[in-house]
């Protein structure tokens, strides 16, 4: 028996009003949240580098900025 494999698209539309009020760009708004589920151990490296569309050397660096250790692969 074979594994099916489920792509599933979700959008999240976020107002300019968020936006304006957080002083973000929607690059900058994608990074907080890619940052948040990696720290929250909800994604990988890989995974949310791309979540925040940064290669994973550029990522790791964002999150050497926050002081945020890197685990590799580690997800719940």
């Amino acid at each position: 028996m074979g594994v099916i494999e489920m792509n599933v698209l979700m959008s999240i539309i976020i107002p300019d009003e968020i936006l304006t009020t957080t002083r973000m760009t929607d690059a900058e708004m994608r990074q907080e949240i890619a940052v948040m589920l990696f720290h929250k151990e909800k994604l990988t490296l890989a995974q949310a580098s791309r979540f925040a569309l940064m290669n994973r050397i550029a990522f790791q660096h964002l999150l050497a900025s926050r002081q945020i250790p890197v685990h590799y692969d580690k997800v719940m």
